[in-house]
Order: C-alpha cells, then structure tokens, then sequence
C-alpha cells in the first residue's frame, strides 16, 4: 500500500482531534496487520471508500477509551449502550475519514460510505481480498486507538477504439 494513503489518516485524525476535543494524537510506529480480520479493539467505526480507491477504514477504540472520546466531543456522558454513543463514534470516523480523502494527492475522486459502528469484543471486519491492512496505533489523553487502513488505487482501465467498436458491434 502506498505511503501517499497512509499519511492523509495521521494527518487527519491529528487535526479532527485538535480541533474538535483541544486534544493531540500521538502517532506510535505503523505496522502491517497479519492475516486476522478481528478488530483491535472493542468498538469500531467503519467506512467504505469507493471510487479511485477501494477498500475500507476502521477506528477502532477500547470501550473505555471510546466513552471518553465520545463525552469530550459531545459534552455529555454517553453510555456505550445508547444509540448517541455509536452516533458520536460514527461521526468522528466520518471526520477523519472525510479529512483524509480530502488530503488524497492527485485529487483523486473517491466517495465514502455512511459509517458503521461496531461494539463488542473480538468483533470481525471485513475487509477487500488481498489488500493489506496497516495500523496506525494512537494515543491520546484519552486512551488509545487504532486506525487500521486497507484500500487500494483502482487503476482506470482503458480501452483502445478498436476494443470500443468491437463491442459496439
């Protein structure tokens, strides 16, 4: 997987997390996910990414760590049972997953899914064919996360005219 869709995440996350809860991210070293499709942690935000990418992203938080993060960006205490709470995480995925696209070089067009949110443990992702998986440990004031990343470029297949009119006919 290519650095250039890795770095717009850390970017991302850094900026939604400064901005909306006045809190830093420290970014811990990335690795390659092996082959378990079990989530980090025990709640997860998830969004598809389509268009001049493919695959999906994940947030994913120890329960612990997700009802702070949620209480600092919605100013209340939300129990993990609650539908605000898996709002409040979906939405913070949505922002970092929003952010991130935006920071795509080459301008790429990609389009992001509603998110879904995820609670339990030892929950499954599933994830594209092929596809590495890479984490990107965080830490915060709050606990920490992960933001495990698999998606890759499509590459625009171009048909030649002679291709075209073939199957015109």
């Amino acid at each position: 997987m290519d650095a250039a869709f890795i770095t717009p995440f850390i970017t991302s996350v850094q900026n939604v997390f400064s901005t909306m809860m006045q809190m830093p991210v420290t970014i811990n070293t990335p690795t390659i996910k092996q082959s378990s499709p079990t989530a980090t942690y025990d709640v997860s935000g998830i969004i598809g990414m389509s268009g001049d990418v493919a695959g999906n992203v994940v947030l994913s938080f120890p329960s612990a760590s997700a009802q702070r993060i949620v209480q600092l960006l919605t100013g209340t205490e939300v129990s993990v049972d609650s539908p605000d709470f898996a709002d409040a995480v979906g939405e913070l995925t949505n922002m970092v997953a929003g952010g991130a696209k935006g920071l795509f070089q080459g301008k790429k067009k990609v389009l992001i899914s509603t998110p879904s949110v995820i609670i339990g443990p030892s929950h499954t992702v599933t994830r594209p064919r092929g596809v590495p998986v890479i984490c990107i440990p965080c830490s915060t004031d709050c606990g920490d996360l992960m933001i495990e990343v698999a998606i890759l470029e499509r590459t625009a297949v171009v048909a030649s005219p002679e291709e075209i009119n073939e199957k015109a006919a």
